[in-house]
């Protein structure tokens, strides 16, 4: 190979022929290729190649091809005519080549592509060895090279490379390659993903003929055609015998005399004077040396010539596909990716990483070391357990063993570990930390309930029709019908794979019953006719197949199949043919034939023959006439099958008029003799249908069809042939046909028996739920069914009986509890369903069930027959066994309930749920307690998460933060102890938390307590010292616990096993470990006998406690507990819990004994008071030298922290200077976030209704937060589109318009980021009255749910950032915060945080080294920049960082050498938003300029250094937006992207069209008014910025804006119904100038403007008729003016001295309430007044008919309600803002009820937070409804009886008023002081400063 560094010439196979060896080209020959010059001996090979041709009807090739062929040119590609394009295709310029290229590109890659040639009939006939592709993958996207290669005997094979593909996959007509890009940073999963960002130019060689001959021995004939997809850039192909080397021009050759084919010159790419080829281009050779062996092929290409020969592995595994073993070919061959990698080479001390591309080719391999797993087979006959691990399997993933390592087994009398992350197998006696029971095992598994898991389809009979075989997810269970024993084989001295496992050990004894274990689910089951071989297949694939003696329970083989996938088996009735169908990777059906007969002999498992098939496969059954026979059945075909000579045959049935049948199970027909001759054979087919085939197996013709029929009455026999149109038939699933009847099974829940004529139903029986399966007894007498409901039974035909014999849930089971007098067990499970059983029969009692809601938690009360549950609606209801009734609910929680725990006597009950709540109920009498923010907020389901003590006294709890576990007094709830539990730990390097605690029994005093390191800390529970510990041998935490009575077991839930520890034991514990579950063990727990253990997860288990002989205890004294330093304070505690720093402390606090009192944790001693505070870790980056790092080397780079106490002094004088010196100045950028001033306040406690009885949701949110900085994402791969509007996450899909809300922060969001591969994204709002710090919120984007929050940050966060590598988030504080912290995306731990000097504008992660972070802030700058700052940063090609300054200047920075080398002048203002990619930049400034540059000559201008002049870069495109750029998100190519301005606008920009679109708008300031058409088709709105904006209602898009400047518009209304012309609608304004103007809805313009105020309007409606505007001012005037004349006829100065605060007018009839006018209105004033008025304009009547005046709130009560107000970044103690300290006033608000208009309903008016329903025919108040606060805003439904108030405490309550019943929503981020329904009531409108929120209500679609 070129570029070899050893003295041999390099060697081209030309030969064409399989073995032969060609012909060496001498070196002197290799001279200059010209289209004329013929290789030396090209003779002897020409005339042997024609001699092959001529044999191998292989085209002869033309001389034209020779040495090389310009595909391109050849076929005229530009024309388009020999060659076709579609989609974006385009010919563009490239800098690098300086040349013309295509660039193919979009989204679907299948959509854009240039394919040669034209049509598929054609050929391009090319016989070149070589395809040379010159190609250059676009940055973080994908392509797909398609070739179509004939090979020599006329088969087309296609060949495809893709870096879409994951791992290598082949058919005999397919090859499909992975091309990989490989970092330095270790991808996750596969290693396929999107070309990096710095790809270069890959000259990809493809040796067509080694391709062929190593992967599926053949021979190539020529290249057929060529499809290049998107994305990517192709300069062109080239075809050639010869193997050029394109590092060498023909000039270096001649010059140095190279042996080597020096590439032509117009195939060469461009190469920088003085510079190596390699460090610019990459070269890909495929496969590597077409002259050596598979496994010889390994190359390292990107070396210049003359270096020494690299042939090497790839540091790691890359591959990946799974070995395939050919009938045709012994030869298992390994896949092979091509994979180009980038390693880092460091430079200097600065952490710089220059990224060298080359590349790895993983080689082809053929394993000559003997599988430990055979393809098909392997009998297990080793005395002795041998370490095993997955990487000694050749050619087998490691993931794929994940599950066949992690098991623990009982073999040859020791306790066997495979631990996962090793893979081999520990024996327990060598663990220090465990000794052995005795006896060993002490667990022993009797039954489990469950059945099904994967497929409930699975149940079979055994011989003697007295046992059922059936799984139960990784368990297969013989079930003695008769005696309903499940009992297990006890011993097995036989070698054990690692993938299932025997529990107990000894021979059998009793009846053999078997249970087999398996950690995988199993999928299939078959059992031979003489219950000698079970054959069973597990789920995961590489679907595995075990054979086992059913006798003796051995397993006799274990392999791995050829399918991927297994869904059905059948055995021959004599044992010796196994047949089963599944599913390759590819989703083919495939048929597989086994031989099995050798398997009880010591032999093996063979494969008889296998098939492909094309159509479907639904169930498969071998015929038990003639072995040698099968049938299959699928959708729309019944085909029937013969084995003979080595091959599976097949033929269909022909179907005529019913081959579009969905055909779902089949049966032969069985005989009075037990046997039929092949010519008696019938076959029957069902179908989903209800149509019944009945077919002769000889003659393969339907003899009949009938359609069973629901309706048809079992009189009158069925016709045998009915058309489709007669009504529905019965879905029928499942058939089983015996000597006389045939059974029928189908999705209506029956189980029918017919006879063979299906005349009359002769039985049935009824299921509640589907039936899956049926299946005859061989006696014919009973009948097994199975349901998806997970129940199992059969049917006993002589008596009509139905029994039982299984039932399951259908999901995990999340909790447990049991009742020691009835000997009862309650299950809770995530199917929705409360289940009770009896723990001696094993048999379901009772079940509860709910639709809408998940029972979470379980608890038996210890007396009465009760029990409780928790719900994930946040109820607790109690149930009664006697009447299976509700017998009290309570709703004190607002999250799901996590646990439940009742004391033992009975008198308390304890919940928690996952907001964080502790509820005691006493359950004597009907009272509870709330304690809310105490237990640790975890959204998921623990049991153990609270227990009580046995002696009813105390509840321990985790809580309130993960770290701390805190014990009460259960009757008081006075907190007794807080235990740091992260303390407990101090040589770990990360945070420890509690994860379950438990009570030992008795008076011992024993604490347990669970953590996430994998220990059980025992602790004293009184004093809290640790005493001593547990170490699970597992590598996970242990959810539950449990500890016998005897306090003699320890059990701990550790993932999917059991571990049991001897408790009494000191020092050295004993452990044992249990398998069997498949799924992770929620709940383990002893019976109340303490007899048996309970073990739940994906099935209940019930377990044996073996008998345990007298042993001596040791009685030595306990281990002296830990040193804990006394005098522990209140504050101390109130630290510790906080857990602030995220890290381990460095000094042990003992925990204290609080006062009997309650203590209040949230209470800190004022300053200078006598107890003093602990002292804070402060957490500062150390210095780049590393010097001194401790064991935290896993925090990368510099990131490792350091613990430097304050002095007490120094913090008490550094608080000090802070409040003295008052708020940090804000620094001169636009860059920093700083929170709007809001006067409001948060609500503590809100009201929800039951789930599923909400009448308020959000449904959209119009409007984006101008005032946040980078809080806008969009990942246009994904279509990912999220931004921020106070406090509400908002993501939008951008096609549809529908919004998703994710609520949580308690403030304004400052900021967002979206993680590398957009999963997780990251939000951070500012800190306030409710949130002592900013709030950090983790979450899952595709579930969209809140993983988890972080909390560090004092005041807000300026910028958040994740590494390349996904694997850290640094956090930005403002610049009164200073601070700079990195978390760890894998634990969320604060793995450093450090003090800035001064505020820091911007931080980048660098994309070429995730270990280096960059900064920018006030100093040093380049002498360039003058005195401006850096503001802005982004990365681009390394090593160049392009910052942004203040005085509108991009300057570009070395980061390798440190220097800036280059800066020009980009904009007059300050630079805020600097986006990077390819040879594309874009800045966004304060200026409202956008621009977009072309930077493709920095890299260039780099090398010049100090000579490199700023005009090369030059400015593509300007656009100018409406505010200053605070967020950008572009696509990869720079082409399009969204941008956010300060306005409050989100733009969609098009640099190709040079246009920006307005994608969300909403008002820059605060909304005034929102008002409705009448048809609801629109609606308006207007703000204190002047505009009036009408928007679509249904989409919520803008449609028309007026603006009026210098304004505000601070009222609003809309013609009413009777005008319902289009052209009459209208919309009048009042501004703050006192004018009114009337807009033309129709004309999109201002008819009239008017001023009939002085001073601003405030209030404004039309009359009913619309002919008349009534108006208010801030004086109290109300003016009356005609729209059409625009003259004020009338000024009422009734309320002259207050302000108008609400007018509204409504019709009445004419005579009504005792005056004259068919129309009311009221105007209401700040004065607490309201006056109501009838009027009739048209005859100039208006008269005062009521006049309300209500006592104003008195200063003393009002001011009573102390409440925090933000005030910038202090909490100031102040009363409340309503008082007249502040000057402001409820507002006085009046409307007219919709549903009584001689009702008038009011609020604001009074001395009390109410509602008042005055009536104006009684002149009396008839009604008042309390309020929680003062009211800010009104509105009441017309479609309903709702009315909603807003309040200034962020909260918004909607009333029923017939119910009563009240619904809170709290999403708002300033005070509701808007709210408007629209005219039909269906949706609301809400109003906060500039949000507007669109909510559905009363059942109105969301």
């Amino acid at each position: 190979m070129a570029g070899g560094g050893d003295a041999h010439p390099s060697r081209c196979r030309l030969g064409s022929r399989s073995g032969s060896p060609g012909s060496e080209v001498p070196p002197a020959s290799l001279t200059i290729p010209r289209a004329e010059a013929r290789p030396a001996g090209g003779g002897e090979r020409s005339r042997r190649a024609a001699q092959d041709r001529c044999s191998g009807g292989v085209p002869s090739p033309a001389a034209w091809q020779h040495p090389f062929l310009n595909i391109f040119r050849h076929f005229r590609v530009d024309e388009w005519k020999r060659s076709s394009k579609e989609g974006d295709v385009a010919v563009v310029t490239d800098r690098v080549l300086k040349s013309a290229v295509y660039r193919i590109r979009g989204s679907v890659s299948s959509s854009n592509y240039i394919q040669l040639p034209r049509t598929s009939t054609q050929s391009l006939g090319l016989t070149g060895r070589y395809l040379y592709v010159l190609f250059r993958p676009l940055p973080t996207k994908h392509f797909v090279i398609h070739l179509d290669v004939s090979t020599e005997d006329g088969q087309v094979i296609r060949v495809s490379f893709s870096n879409l593909f994951k791992e290598f996959k082949s058919s005999a007509t397919w090859l499909q390659f992975p091309f990989v890009f490989e970092t330095k940073t270790p991808r996750r999963g596969d290693l396929a993903g999107v070309a990096p960002a710095d790809v270069r130019w890959t000259c990809l060689q493809l040796d067509l003929h080694g391709i062929l001959m190593s992967y599926l021995n053949r021979h190539y004939g020529h290249l057929k055609s060529i499809r290049l997809c998107a994305s990517l850039l192709v300069r062109n192909l080239y075809t050639s015998d010869l193997c050029f080397d394109p590092a060498v021009t023909v000039t270096e050759a001649q010059r140095t005399k190279l042996p080597v084919n020096p590439v032509p010159r117009e195939m060469a790419f461009p190469v920088p004077k003085g510079e190596s080829w390699h460090d610019h281009y990459i070269h890909v050779r495929f496969p590597s040396d077409g002259s050596k062996a598979p496994h010889e092929q390994v190359e390292k290409n990107c070396s210049p010539p003359g270096a020494g020969r690299v042939s090497r592995r790839p540091p790691h595994p890359v591959v990946f596909g799974k070995p395939l073993l050919s009938s045709r070919s012994p030869v298992a061959q390994m896949s092979s990716p091509i994979l180009v990698s980038a390693l880092g080479k460091g430079l200097g001390s600065g952490g710089l990483r220059v990224l060298m591309a080359h590349v790895l080719l993983q080689p082809c391999q053929v394993p000559s070391a003997p599988r430990l797993l055979p393809e098909v087979s392997l009998t297990y006959k080793h005395p002795k357990v041998s370490s095993v691990g997955a990487s000694s399997i050749p050619g087998q993933r490691p993931s794929a063993w994940d599950e066949a390592t992690d098991a623990h087994t009982v073999v040859s009398g020791k306790h066997v570990l495979a631990d996962k992350s090793s893979g081999v197998p520990m024996a327990l006696e060598d663990l220090g930390s465990c000794k052995l029971f005795l006896p060993d095992p002490v667990l022993r598994l009797k039954g489990v309930i469950g059945f099904g898991g994967h497929s409930t389809q699975w149940a079979l009979w055994t011989k003697d029709g007295t046992s059922v075989v059936y799984p139960c997810h990784a368990v297969i269970v013989v079930l003695q019908v008769d005696t309903r024993q499940q009992r297990f084989f006890l011993g097995h001295t036989d070698k054990v794979h690692a993938s299932w496992a025997w529990v107990g050990r000894g021979e059998p004894t009793g009846p053999i019953a078997f249970l087999f274990i398996m950690l995988l689910q199993v999928s299939a089951l078959a059992l031979d006719g003489k219950d000698i071989l079970l054959a069973s297949a597990q789920v995961q694939p590489p679907s595995m197949v075990r054979l086992w003696d059913f006798q003796t329970g051995e397993c006799l083989s274990l392999f791995r199949s050829p399918l991927h996938t297994i869904c059905s088996l059948s055995f021959s009735g004599s044992g010796t043919l196994l047949c089963g169908v599944g599913k390759d990777k590819h989703g083919r059906t495939v048929v597989v034939a086994w031989g099995t007969d050798q398997v009880g002999l010591g032999g093996e498992v063979v494969v008889l023959a296998k098939v492909h098939t094309d159509f479907d496969i639904q169930n498969f059954r071998i015929a038990f006439f003639d072995e040698t026979r099968m049938a299959s059945c699928g959708r729309g075909s019944v085909r029937l099958w013969r084995l003979r000579g080595g091959a599976l045959r097949s033929c269909a049935v022909d179907l005529g008029e019913y081959c579009a049948l969905e055909l779902t199970d089949l049966a032969f027909a069985q005989a009075l003799d037990g046997h039929r001759a092949p010519s008696a054979g019938i076959l029957f087919v069902c179908s989903h249908s209800g149509h019944i085939l009945e077919i002769a197996h000889q003659h393969m013709a339907v003899q009949h069809i009938r359609r069973l029929l629901p309706t048809q009455s079992p009189a009158v026999p069925l016709t045998e042939k009915q058309s489709f149109s007669l009504g529905s038939g019965i879905a029928i699933s499942s058939l089983s046909v015996s000597t006389a009847t045939c059974a029928v099974g189908s999705e209506d829940g029956y189980l029918r028996l017919w006879p063979l004529d299906f005349s009359s139903v002769l039985l049935e029986a009824e299921h509640d739920g589907p039936v899956s399966s049926v299946s005859f007894s061989p006696d014919g007498l009973r009948v097994l069914s199975t349901t998806t409901s997970g129940h199992l039974g059969f049917l006993d035909v002589p008596s009509r009986e139905y029994t039982v014999l299984a039932r399951s849930h259908m999901a995990p089971v999340l909790a447990l509890s049991t009742e020691q007098n009835q000997g009862q067990m309650a299950t809770v499970s995530l199917d929705h369903t409360v289940r009770i059983w009896d723990l001696a029969t094993l048999q379901q009692l009772y079940d509860f069930s709910s639709s809408d809601e998940t029972p979470c938690a379980v608890a038996f009360h210890p007396t009465l027959p009760n029990f409780f549950c928790g719900f994930s609606s946040g109820a607790v209801r109690s149930f009664s066994l006697e009447d299976s009734g509700v017998l009290v609910e309570h709703t004190r929680h607002r999250g799901a309930i996590t646990s439940l725990v009742i004391t033992p006597d009975g008198r308390f009950l304890f919940s928690s749920c996952s907001q964080g709540s502790l509820v005691q109920y006493n359950c004597a009498v009907s009272r509870c307690c709330v304690l809310p923010n105490m237990v640790y907020q975890d959204g998921r389901p623990n049991p153990n998460i609270l227990a009580v003590s046995g002696d009813s006294c105390r509840l321990a709890f985790v809580g309130p933060s993960k770290c701390m576990v805190t014990v009460m007094e259960s009757a008081s709830l006075d907190e007794l102890l807080h235990v740091d539990v992260s303390t407990l730990n101090l040589a770990s390097n990360h945070l420890d938390w509690a994860v379950a605690v438990c009570f030992s029994p008795g008076d011992s005093g024993h604490l347990l307590v669970s953590t996430s390191s994998n220990k059980i800390v025992v602790l004293d529970a009184v004093s809290g010292h640790a005493i001593r510990k547990f170490s699970s041998v597992r590598s996970r935490a242990c959810s539950s616990l449990a500890l016998s009575e005897d306090s003699r077991l320890l059990l701990a839930a550790t993932g999917r096993t059991i571990t049991v520890w001897d408790y009494p034991t000191q020092g050295n514990s004993s452990c044992q470990v249990y398998i069997g579950h498949s799924e992770p063990v929620h709940v383990v727990a002893f019976t109340p006998d303490q007899q048996q253990v309970l073990s739940v997860g994906d099935a209940i288990f019930l377990w044996d406690v073996l008998a345990t002989p007298e042993r001596q205890v040791d009685q030595s004294e306990p281990e002296a507990p830990l040193v804990h330093e006394a005098g522990s304070s209140v504050g101390q505690l109130e630290d510790l819990a906080s857990g602030a720093s995220g890290l381990p402390r460095q000094q042990v606090p003992i925990p204290s004994q609080a006062s009997p009192s309650p203590l209040n944790i949230h209470d800190r001693p004022f300053e200078g008071s006598a107890a003093q505070l602990p002292t804070p870790p402060v957490l500062v980056e150390r210095e780049a030298s590393g010097a001194g790092d401790g064991p935290r080397e896993a925090a990368k780079g510099s990131w490792a922290p350091a613990i430097v106490p304050y002095l007490h002094s120094q913090t008490g004088e550094w608080s000090l200077r802070r409040v003295k010196a008052g708020l940090p100045t804000r620094p001169d950028s636009y860059k920093h976030f700083t929170a709007r001033y809001k006067a409001s306040t948060r609500v503590k406690s809100v009201s929800f209704p039951p789930v599923g009885r909400e009448q308020l949701r959000l449904k959209a949110v119009v409007g984006y937060n101008g005032n946040g900085r980078a809080n806008m994402v969009w990942r246009p791969d994904t279509g990912f589109f999220a931004y921020t509007c106070g406090r509400l996450v908002v993501v939008e899909d951008l096609h549809s318009g529908t919004q998703r809300h994710w609520l949580g922060h308690p403030q304004e969001i400052s900021t967002l980021a979206l993680n590398q591969d957009g999963q997780v994204l990251a939000s951070a709002s500012c800190c306030g009255n409710t949130a002592a710090r900013c709030q950090i919120r983790i979450w899952d984007v595709p579930k969209g749910l809140c993983q988890h929050v972080l909390s560090h940050h004092d005041t807000a966060v300026q910028a958040l950032a994740f590494s390349p590598d996904d694997e850290f988030l640094v956090t930005l504080g403002d610049y009164a915060d200073l601070t700079l912290a990195l978390w760890s995306m894998a634990t969320y731990e604060l793995l450093s945080s450090t003090r800035l000097p001064e505020p820091v504008h911007g931080v980048a992660f660098n994309p070429w080294d995730a270990n280096e972070l960059t900064c920018v802030h006030r100093e040093p700058v380049p002498e360039e920049l003058r005195a401006s700052e850096l503001t802005s940063l982004c990365h681009g090609a390394s090593p160049l960082l392009y910052c942004g300054s203040s005085s509108g200047q991009v300057c570009v920075w070395d980061t390798g050498t440190g220097r800036c080398f280059l800066a020009w002048e980009a904009d007059e203002g300050e630079i805020g938003v600097l986006l990077c990619s390819g040879s594309r930049l874009v800045s966004g400034s304060n200026t409202r300029r956008l621009r977009l540059w072309a930077v493709g000559v920095v890299p260039e201008l780099r090398r010049k250094g100090s000579s490199a002049r700023s005009n090369s870069v030059l400015m593509e495109r300007e656009l100018i937006l409406d505010g200053a750029v605070v967020s950008a998100s572009f696509d990869s190519g720079m082409d399009m992207g969204v941008v956010g301005t300060t306005a409050g606008t989100l733009w969609y920009i098009s640099w190709t069209e040079g246009t920006s679109t307005r994608l969300i708008s909403g008002h820059r300031s605060k909304v005034n008014e929102v008002v409705f058409s009448p048809s609801e088709s629109h609606c308006a709105t207007c703000g204190e910025d002047g505009s009036v904006r009408v928007w679509s209602l249904a989409s919520m898009e803008l449609v028309i804006q007026f603006q009026v400047l210098n304004q505000s518009c601070l009222c609003l209304a809309w013609t009413p119904p009777s005008c319902g012309r289009p052209e009459q609608q209208q919309v009048v304004a009042g501004y703050s100038d006192g004018t009114l103007r009337v807009f033309s809805i129709s004309r999109t313009a201002m008819e009239l403007k008017m001023h009939p105020h002085r001073t601003a309007l405030t209030a404004i409606a039309f009359s009913t008729d619309g002919q008349t505007i009534l108006s208010g001012d801030k004086d109290g005037l109300v003016a009356i003016s005609h729209p059409c004349t625009g003259m004020t006829f009338r000024v009422l100065s009734d309320h002259r001295g207050a302000p108008i605060s609400a007018i509204q007018s409504t019709s009445k009839e004419y005579g009504d309430l005792g005056v004259e006018g068919g129309e009311l209105w009221l105007a209401a004033s700040g004065d607490q007044r309201v006056s109501i008025w009838a009027s009739d304009w048209l005859r100039d009547r208006c008269e005062l008919l009521e006049w309300l005046s209500f006592p104003a709130p008195a200063t003393s009560e009002v001011s009573s309600r102390d409440i925090g107000v933000e005030i910038g970044t202090c909490v100031l103690n102040t009363t409340h803002y309503f008082s007249q300290a502040l000057g402001l006033l409820p507002p006085s608000l009046a409307a007219f009820c919709p549903w009584d208009r001689a009702l008038l309903v009011c609020v604001g008016l009074g001395a009390h937070e109410e509602v008042v329903f005055y009536s104006l025919r009684q002149k009396q108040v008839v009604q008042k409804t309390p309020l929680p606060f003062f009211a800010m805003s009104l509105s009441l439904s017309p479609g309903a009886q709702l009315m909603v108030v807003g309040f200034a405490e962020c909260m918004l309550r909607l009333l029923d008023c017939v119910s009563g019943t009240a619904q809170d929503f709290e999403g708002h981020d300033d005070s509701v002081h808007l709210c408007r329904f629209t005219p039909s009531g269906r949706l609301l409108f809400t109003a906060a400063h500039n949000e507007i929120l669109e909510h559905p209500c009363g059942g109105a679609d969301a």
